[in-house]
């Protein structure tokens, strides 16, 4: 089964934000056109995550949806502040093929079991924030990984599956925005005894964290934010707009310079993996 690249945007209000360990969030530019872009150089599919839409109990994505699903025909998936089965059906109804959830599955695991019963376990996937502690397991966060929840993840994602989650998206929030490469103890740690795909988030720097994350556990894709923001941020034609509704601004007004980073498309990345005898979906 081809190996996938996904693309994370991160929403704050109307904009794209990119932050370190899920924090000091900064604007990057319009999701739309960054979604466009990464369409275009053979994203096999988009997530688009409202990241601070648990902590204000909203969920503002569907205007951002709806154009998206209108002009790219990959898979999307929208996380972010869905609370109930009704926010899950105007989700999908606006284009979205999966929803993430997080903070309303720690609260009400039962949502799990509900959603995938109505709308396909394909449609559930399930985003774990992980953070080591000083004992050495990884604990669950919500809100952004600001809310500790006692959870344990490999337990917790073991019952996520027995719940019916089709899919989980891990995410190393220590390892997040770094670029110091994936939380391989992590992923390997998650993913051992489970049977539905994984997708692994956090801390890609390069091509080869990519490489190695794809030859060294048995998840099924990968989401990229910095990674391909940064060559993104270099390479669209930027609209007149006001990108001052929500976030930090400086780094646009600053010239956007990736600084810890070595921005690829993903054309390029693909034919890394391509080279590393790893297969993934080359158009």
């Amino acid at each position: 089964m081809f190996k996938r690249i996904i693309p994370r945007l991160d929403i704050k209000g109307p904009n794209l934000v990119k932050g370190i360990h899920l924090e000091g969030l900064r604007v990057l530019g319009k999701p739309e056109q960054f979604a466009k872009y990464y369409y275009e150089q053979g994203a096999d599919e988009l997530m688009f995550i409202d990241c601070v839409a648990s902590l204000y109990e909203r969920n503002s994505l569907m205007d951002i949806i709806r154009k998206t699903a209108k002009e790219i025909f990959i898979p999307l998936t929208v996380g972010g502040g869905i609370r109930t089965l009704e926010d899950i059906k105007n989700i999908l109804r606006a284009g979205a093929d999966k929803v993430s959830l997080n903070t309303a599955a720690i609260r009400n695991p039962e949502l799990i079991r509900e959603a995938s019963n109505r709308f396909g376990s394909s449609t559930v996937v399930v985003t774990i924030e992980a953070i080591q502690h000083a004992d050495g397991l990884y604990y669950a966060y919500i809100d952004n990984g600001r809310e500790e929840t006692g959870k344990e993840v490999v337990a917790w994602a073991k019952e996520c599956e027995q719940l019916g989650a089709g899919e989980l998206l891990i995410t190393s929030v220590d390892k997040e925005g770094t670029g110091s490469g994936a939380n391989i103890d992590l992923i390997n740690k998650l993913t051992a005894g489970l049977t539905i795909p994984v997708i692994a988030h956090g801390g890609i720097g390069n091509k080869e964290h990519v490489a190695e994350v794809f030859s060294t556990t048995s998840v099924s894709a990968v989401a990229l934010a910095s990674i391909l923001h940064y060559d993104a941020v270099a390479n669209i034609h930027y609209e007149k707009a006001d990108y001052s509704l929500e976030g930090n601004t400086s780094f646009l007004k600053q010239g956007a310079s990736s600084g810890r980073f070595s921005p690829f498309r993903i054309s390029d990345i693909k034919a890394h993996l391509v080279q590393q005898h790893i297969d993934c979906r080359v158009d």
